[in-house]
């Protein structure tokens, strides 16, 4: 009966609705809604029966606090907390050491404003909203009481109240009506640990097509003359589309899944104990994806030895998949790492058969790919994780906190010059916008290209703020219509807060439409003053814009060629960092993945003609070159006593010195020394370490060579757009630059 129900009510819906994944996010979308409306209806009416100085801030506080995700709500919720009573403790004592002096007030404020903005860059997932409501708390506390600074502690205490209601409202809504399933993570992460082996395997599947020597000459010939005729200038061979597009799904699956994680922890026991093992997973799997680049094509151009190499890992990641067909695969992960390391033993037996350098590459990458799976496994599946817990510590990007708090900082000084030069009676209201749009778009990738979206969303609720006061308010006679008529006005911003394209939008204008929304009790109604709010809100919605894009505007150009440069200097440490030192691996290539990430996307803020995917390709390339260096160090440490060579390979990782300023004296030092221990006579216990070493010192060269453009500090993303050579592509020669004249 039920289903025979949603059939006909399907077929009565507009084709939007035909297809089962847009009828299931719509019927999600719909839930979801309805619980914000019920939880905004509890928290309103509990506020009024409190007798709250502003019982609005309750219904304010659930758009904030609601999330589909209960860990997600469990998790902002606390922090909302944490944040409101930071904010009213620094409100309070500003307010007493400035109460007779308001310029150096809104100074101290301003800069109280601008670390809530760095902190809540900083910070990740719902922890960020801490640092923004420590940023608005201190103003909707302070305005109130300005004219009476006497009442400051009585209005925070007001302010925490609200809040507080509306948080343990929305949490206990939720907790009752939403289902809890932390078992979804860990399918969710089952599904992505196979993505990640098929992804691998159409790379592994394609470069073994070529069963016989003629065939691997042929293909080796074609990707020469392939090279060749792209000029002097070495490139990398773009992998097929499908690679791209595969990659590119797996990486923002994978961005969505950390906070799944997180959110779970929050939501359940059993995932608190295993979520440092599954962020090490999460972050394994990462590293898998982006293991595969243009440069191992490239690679195997000497000959095609190294196709009876991927034979093997594609086999076995055929049977791996065949394995995690099976619904319990996780609870017994054993066949699927008995199956990896059988294939080890195998990669082992063939690397002392074929000793060339070609085919020692291919068989120490393809090595380390089933080690992190392996790895990975184990992770995903262990049930008694470990305590040791591994620093995967996330990326602090300085400079768009520096902004961010700059932008904070002086909107909030601007708004609070303006609220006291003109004596302006909805001062309040000003500040009370701009220093939370400005927290709130702290948190954001990009604050400059989303200030317009939340300046859009809020004048669209001054229409509907006028039309709520002038239809349907004067028409209400007990709570439930005002609860209604609420509910109403607010549906499109509630609808839309999950949209990617609208999100922003929609919650700007589901917010500031309660807080522009005077109702008290008993409603009063003045013209004039909700005139005047509107009127405020419209000069706010202009002057945020005009600090964000106009005043501090972002150069996301140069935020990609920092977060380039960083990535090399990365790399260069990692090279010249003192042999006893330790190198925890994941941590390392996790927190490099952080600022590729962030780099990506900064290139898809930019509209100049940048070699995005050049970019791209090379960032992941110094990963692998990063991983190159690990081994190298190990090598230099436990398997080549011999002096002479142990030397030549010291004096190789110190040629990384010049990885930022000349990267091809690195690779004309790397190349040197693999010639030099080239020379070297064989000893018999150390003829196989030594090949090895020479593999990865090659490849190292490689690598440097085939994109000097990415490494340089003078290379084409370092320049100005209207430089001639910003737009040359990554792997092209950089010219020579003077330090004065260019």
């Amino acid at each position: 009966m039920p289903s025979s129900f949603s059939d006909t009510i399907r077929r009565l819906m507009p084709a939007l609705f035909a297809e089962d994944e847009q009828w299931q996010a719509t019927l999600s979308t719909a839930a979801y809604t309805a619980r914000v409306f019920l939880c905004i209806g509890i928290a309103l009416f509990l506020a009024f029966m409190f007798q709250l100085q502003s019982p609005m801030s309750a219904a304010t506080t659930v758009l904030i606090v609601a999330n589909p995700t209960v860990g997600a709500m469990v998790s902002k919720s606390v922090w909302r907390v944490i944040g409101t009573v930071i904010g009213a403790t620094i409100s309070v004592g500003v307010m007493a050491a400035f109460v007779q002096s308001p310029v150096l007030y809104f100074a101290a404020l301003s800069v109280f404003v601008g670390l809530a903005c760095m902190v809540a860059t900083f910070l990740r997932l719902f922890r960020a909203y801490a640092a923004v409501l420590v940023g608005y708390t201190i103003v909707i506390v302070s305005a109130p009481a300005f004219a009476n600074p006497e009442h400051i502690f009585l209005a925070a205490m007001g302010r925490l109240s609200a809040v507080t209601t509306g948080v343990v409202t929305t949490a206990f809504v939720f907790m009752l009506t939403s289902p809890h399933k932390p078992s979804r993570v860990l399918t969710a992460l089952g599904d992505a640990f196979r993505e990640t082996v098929r992804h691998a395997l159409s790379f592994h599947a394609a470069e073994s097509q070529h069963a016989t020597l003629e065939d691997a000459t042929d293909h080796a010939a074609e990707q020469i003359e392939r090279l060749e005729s792209t000029g002097p200038a070495p490139s990398f061979r773009a992998l097929p589309p499908p690679l791209y597009d595969s990659r590119s799904r797996l990486l923002a699956r994978m961005a969505g899944l950390g906070p799944a994680i997180e959110y779970a922890a929050a939501d359940d026991r059993d995932m608190q104990a295993r979520v440092n093992r599954l962020r090490i997973c999460l972050s394994r799997l990462t590293g898998l994806i982006v293991t595969y680049h243009p440069y191992w094509l490239n690679l195997s151009l000497a000959n095609g030895a190294s196709c009876a190499v991927h034979q093997e890992v594609a086999a076995t990641l055929e049977r791996i998949l065949e394995l995690t067909e099976k619904p319990g695969w996780q609870d017994d992960p054993k066949p699927v790492s008995a199956c990896i390391h059988a294939t080890l033993h195998a990669l082992d037996r063939l690397e002392t058969e074929t000793p060339s350098s070609t085919v020692l590459a291919s068989l120490d990458n393809t090595r380390d790919v089933l080690v992190q799976l392996d790895q990975a496994l184990h992770d995903l599946t262990i049930r008694r994780p470990t305590r040791a817990r591994m620093p995967l510590r996330p990326y602090l990007e300085w400079p768009m906190a520096l902004r961010n708090g700059a932008r904070g900082m002086f909107i909030a000084l601007l708004a609070g010059m303006m609220w006291y030069v003109l004596h302006w009676s909805t001062g309040p209201m000003l500040m009370l916008f701009v220093v939370a749009a400005s927290s709130l778009l702290s948190t954001t990738p990009s604050a400059a290209k989303t200030s317009p979206l939340m300046a859009t969303g809020t004048a669209l609720a001054i229409p509907a703020s006028f039309l709520c006061h002038t239809l349907g308010l004067p028409q209400i006679d007990g709570y439930p219509l005002l609860w209604l008529t609420i509910c109403l006005f607010l549906l499109p911003g509630v609808w839309l807060q999950f949209h990617p394209r609208y999100s922003i939008g929609a919650f700007g204008y589901a917010v500031f439409f309660t807080m522009m929304l005077a109702v008290n009790n008993p409603i009063t109604y003045d013209d004039l003053t909700l005139t005047n709010n509107w009127l405020t809100m419209a000069v706010a919605c202009v002057l945020l814009v005009l600090v964000f894009r106009v005043i501090l505007p972002a150069n996301h150009r140069l935020d990609a060629a920092r977060l380039v440069s960083s990535l090399t200097r990365s790399v260069q440490r990692l090279a010249l960092a003192p042999q006893n030192r330790k190198v925890m691996w994941v941590a390392w290539e996790g927190f490099q993945i952080q600022k590729i990430s962030r780099m990506m996307m900064r290139f898809s803020f930019l509209t100049d003609d940048v070699d995005r995917q050049g970019y791209t390709d090379a960032a992941f390339a110094a990963l692998s070159l990063g991983r190159l260096i690990v081994r190298l160090r190990w090598n230099a440490g436990h398997t080549l006593p011999d002096g002479q060579t142990h030397d030549l390979l010291e004096d190789a990782l110190g040629s990384f010195r010049y990885l930022h300023s000349a990267p091809l004296k690195t690779a004309a030092g790397l190349s040197l020394a693999a010639q030099k221990i080239s020379a070297i006579p064989d000893h018999a216990g150390t003829a196989l370490a030594r090949d090895r070493v020479i593999s990865c010192l090659e490849q190292a060269a490689y690598i440097i060579r085939s994109v000097p453009g990415f490494f340089d500090r003078h290379g084409p993303l370092q320049l100005t757009a209207d430089m001639p050579g910003a737009n040359a592509p990554v792997s092209a020669l950089v010219p020579q630059r003077n330090i004065l004249f260019g």
